[in-house]
């Protein structure tokens, strides 16, 4: 029986190339776990192991591995920092208990680590911050805690203080033990030692000292009282209210170091077995009934309780189909029956491993608090809930967005055609984010993802990973319809063809509803005009039609429908009779509700040296981008704007070139907005070309 206290669930979220790989590697390191580091820029880091990971120097899928640090063993999960990729990040904070934010010296608070560091608070998960990279120019230890300050809006409790800076940078000093950790070997992390701080920082020591020790002791009355009359907390007391706090997110312990040059891990590595949750401290996981409405019923993270288990990740590899699982509660042996409360459905535990990253280790059993992966389970999809067949339970499951970009993909040859469909199978399975569709008109495959490096990573494992040659289309926007005017209107379905016939009527208003509000229904008939039992049919065929806008075809949303009054027949009348109603009166009346096309709109965030902001911004402008703000940084400027994805397809390419290879840019869906006149005629024209085409 494992002591749940020692376990520390973690993930490693930051922006993309702050340092989270590295930092990961040198954790491994330091845990024994790993003999040689490996490097992000040599492509042999151990979390990233697919061949696309190692060519861009980019994490895509969030890897699992487990290590052992003080007697307490660590589960860790390294994710990926690119926007296309946020998926995988949000799904793994959803099993977590704690967090390590990366944030670069240099860079700060950038795009991604904002977008993470909301997941982070909706899934309320506790964490520490690693402020990595202060060997770099440009690196700043003290504007970085303003960032998180003003920012994120968080509160960050520093302790520890950089000794040196940039290439200067050769230590920290522990403000609790007041002690300073000197390395004098950037290639092994156990070249330090532990000594007086240097006697010029003595004053800045003691006033950061002193916020910290007023902020831990805010966590305990009784310590707040001693030390207003002047006695000094101890540093296990310390220790206590700063885990308290930590837990309880009111402030997050920040520490400092360089990864890459192997300074300040072992700090943050203490600092997560003595300020991160064990599974006990979280709170507990909410059950659901089929509905997903909450029972009041909890997932108590205990050994003995019935099987609680999620599945928050599908990957496919040599060995067959791997399912990651989150235990909350209970225990789960080889052999074992679960059932899956998503599919009715019973199936038998075969394979049991516990993961690092592309290696396995078969383990007998697992129980509450582990996150271990089965071999060949069937019909699981991420987000289902696994549990006991006898005491059935759902736990809240994931909601993932909607993609907003999509390509065309045709096999070139016939023996391709046949892996298509299993290759994009498996591929949907392991990413909720990824769909794909059959276009009726030409039947070619639609692949729809988050961004345009999302859809080209999944090109590239398709042709290699699957040995499958595809022609890809140029990409494509998810654009959307809606209504601008107010409208009351009829309609009578009516049909007799001997025997019984089929009769509806109903008068309704259409109206538009707010941004992002989708689509709404109401019923306001009385005296039984169009009775109760056929109201859900009238929604039904609204609901049906709206998949296909009157302009191009596009998806319809953000309108209200309000079906006021109508007509029944006692005998003619059914529900069939008014959901084809409702689908007739969709389409007579949207055309006359002033139909406009929507475009999504992307939150764009630009950094460029300083030398080359206008012809960014000049460029950005030509996008049809609204710039919203301009921030100067230590190493150059940060542009946020709001810009229509249709115009920002290769923008990655032309940033460089502008900016002579220096600059970088994230993106991430904002809402949508009205098109402009010109573009909306221009889509539409294009829509209806391709279909007289397919005709």
């Amino acid at each position: 029986m494992t002591d749940l206290a020692k376990y520390r669930n973690i993930g490693i979220f930051a922006h993309v190339d702050a340092g989270k790989t590295t930092t990961t590697e040198r954790i491994l390191k330091l845990t024994g776990k790993i003999h040689k580091t490996g490097e992000v820029h040599d492509g042999e880091a151990t979390t990233d192991f697919m061949e696309q990971e190692q060519e861009r120097g980019i994490t895509i899928q969030s890897a699992a591995t487990s290590c052992e640090w003080n007697a307490h063993r660590l589960n860790i999960i390294d994710t990926p920092g690119h926007v296309d990729f946020t998926i995988e990040v949000y799904r793994s904070l959803k099993v977590l208990d704690g967090g390590v934010g990366v944030f670069c010296g240099s860079g700060g608070v950038e795009p991604q680590s904002e977008t993470n560091w909301r997941y982070a608070n909706d899934s309320e998960v506790s964490r520490i911050i690693f402020v990595n990279k202060l060997d770099r120019v440009g690196a700043d230890f003290y504007r970085v805690v303003g960032q998180i300050q003003d920012v994120l809006n968080a509160h960050p409790l520093v302790m520890v203080l950089p000794i040196g800076i940039e290439d200067q940078f050769k230590g920290v000093v522990d403000l609790l033990s007041r002690k300073a950790w000197v390395w004098t070997d950037d290639m092994d992390p156990m070249s330090f030692t532990v000594d007086e701080p240097p006697a010029e920082m003595a004053d800045q020591i003691e006033e950061w000292r002193e916020k910290l020790v007023e902020t831990a002791i805010e966590q305990d009355d009784d310590l707040m009282e001693q030390y207003l009359e002047g006695n000094e907390p101890s540093i296990d007391d310390l220790k206590r209210c700063i885990r308290k706090g930590t837990i309880n997110l009111d402030f997050f312990p920040t520490f400092c170091g360089s990864a890459f040059k192997n300074k300040g891990v072992q700090i943050v590595l203490d600092a997560v077995v003595d300020y991160l949750p064990d599974p006990t401290e979280v709170k507990p996981q909410p059950e659901i009934d089929l509905e997903g409405n909450e029972t009041g019923e909890f997932a108590i993270v205990d050994p003995d309780a019935p099987l609680r288990a999620l599945a928050f990740k599908i990957m496919d590899d040599r060995y067959g189909a791997l399912t990651f699982i989150r235990i909350y509660s209970g225990k789960l042996g080889k052999g074992t029956n679960i059932m899956n409360t998503f599919t009715g459905k019973t199936e038998r535990i075969g394979r049991l491993v516990e993961m690092h990253a592309d290696s396995r280790e078969e383990l007998d059993s697992a129980q509450a608090g582990d996150i271990v992966a089965i071999i060949g389970m069937k019909n699981v999809q991420t987000g289902h809930t696994l549990c006991d067949p006898d005491k059935p339970a759902t736990l809240e499951p994931m909601v993932f967005p909607d993609p907003v970009i999509s390509i065309a993909v045709s096999p070139n040859d016939k023996a391709a055609s046949e892996k298509l469909g299993i290759a994009i199978g498996k591929m949907v399975k392991e990413d909720p984010s990824f769909r794909v569709e059959t276009d009726q008109d030409s039947g070619e495959t639609i692949l729809k993802g988050m961004g345009e490096l999302h859809l080209d990573i999944k090109i590239d494992i398709l042709k290699r990973t699957h040995g499958i040659d595809v022609t890809v289309g140029k990409p494509q926007v998810a654009y959307r319809e809606t209504i601008t005017k107010r409208l009351e209107d009829s309609y009578t379905h009516k049909k007799q063809t001997g025997g019984s016939g089929q009769f509806a009527k109903i008068d309704y208003v259409l109206e538009p509803g707010e941004a992002g509000s989708g689509f709404e229904f109401e019923s306001t008939v009385t005296g039984g005009n169009v009775p109760r039992e056929f109201w859900p049919a009238v929604e039904k065929g609204f609901v049906k039609s709206m998949v296909k806008g009157v302009l191009a075809g596009y998806p319809c949303l953000d309108f209200k429908v309000n079906l006021y009054d109508g007509a029944f027949h006692a005998v003619d009348s059914s529900a069939v009779a008014f959901e084809l109603a409702s689908a007739a009166a969709y389409r007579q009346s949207m055309p006359k509700a002033g139909p406009q096309l929507m475009e999504p709109i992307m939150k764009v965030d630009v950094y460029t040296p300083e030398d080359h902001v206008g012809d960014v911004i000049g460029d950005l402008n030509r996008r049809r981008s609204i710039i919203k703000s301009q921030e100067a940084g230590a190493t150059g400027v940060r542009i946020k704007a709001e810009s229509p994805l249709s115009e920002m397809f290769g923008y990655i390419g032309a940033l460089r070139t502008i900016t002579s290879g220096r600059g970088q840019f994230s993106m991430e869906f904002l809402h949508y907005l009205p098109c402009p006149k010109n573009v909306s005629e221009e889509i539409i024209k294009e829509v209806q070309e391709r279909e007289a085409a397919a005709d």
